[in-house]
């Protein structure tokens, strides 16, 4: 059977020092290519941080057509892997949390998350859900609270894709951090299972303000079976091969 490898990272959490992620992400990407991966996961809003503040998301807000953007990904290790990196996106005056999609230095395409919770209410939802290939494997994206809707997991079935990529920030207060700790997986299990799907999930860690998060930077398979994951509250690199199915 034929496979892609893919990666994803379990990252500390970066807020508003872009040098700082980006300096984390070079180091990433040098590993994940060098182990052989295909495609690459970073986690929700790497890039600038889970900002929800609005003035300071729009501060720290960068368009993807924009030389500033353009200079951010020129200075990434120059790779033909395909990258999935957490942003937070300006365009024509509106706010998104995007998943930019990189490949040999260029943007290849981008997904805006469309299910918002009430805190994320100063963004503009995404209307669009897009897939991408890498080497026979397509795959489209969600970012984290959309694996709740079954919707997102059918869209991406229905337009020939076997992955779903998955982007989270899953920094909680503790105690609600403790309630939701297994049900990450146990949604997107669901998910999987409704239209035989994999799906690789990539988080942060760490803890600030009486906040916590521990992960979980995961890879379910279409049975919604946990088939690797990587140790919670600690950085790694998850790499694993999903098979595909080719002409």
């Amino acid at each position: 059977m034929d496979t892609v490898r893919i990666a994803a990272v379990q990252t500390p959490e970066f807020r508003g020092d872009v040098e700082a992620s980006l300096s984390y992400a070079a180091g990433v990407i040098t590993e994940a290519s060098a182990r052989g991966a295909r495609l690459l996961c970073f986690p929700e809003c790497f890039l600038q941080g889970y900002l929800l503040d609005e003035a300071e998301a729009r501060r720290s807000a960068l368009d993807l057509a924009s030389p500033e953007f353009q200079s951010i990904v020129a200075r990434l290790p120059l790779t033909d892997m395909v990258i999935a990196l957490g942003m937070i996106e300006a365009s024509s005056g509106s706010l998104f949390n995007t998943a930019a999609v990189i490949q040999s230095g260029a943007i290849k395409g981008f997904y805006r998350k469309t299910h918002l919770l009430k805190s994320e209410g100063f963004f503009a939802p995404g209307a669009e859900t897009p897939v991408f290939s890498v080497e026979g494997l397509t795959f489209g994206i969600n970012i984290c609270y959309d694996t709740n809707f079954p919707a997102m997991a059918k869209v991406i079935a229905d337009q020939g894709g076997t992955l779903i990529v998955c982007l989270a920030n899953n920094m909680m207060p503790r105690q609600r951090a403790a309630e939701y700790r297994d049900v990450h997986n146990m949604v997107r299990a669901e998910r999987c299972k409704e239209h035989s799907l994999w799906l690789v999930s990539s988080d942060i860690f760490g803890e600030r303000d009486g906040r916590v998060s521990w992960g979980p930077t995961t890879v379910i398979d279409p049975y919604g079976r946990v088939v690797a994951q990587l140790e919670l509250e600690k950085a790694g690199l998850l790499v694993f091969d999903i098979p595909i199915l080719r002409q």
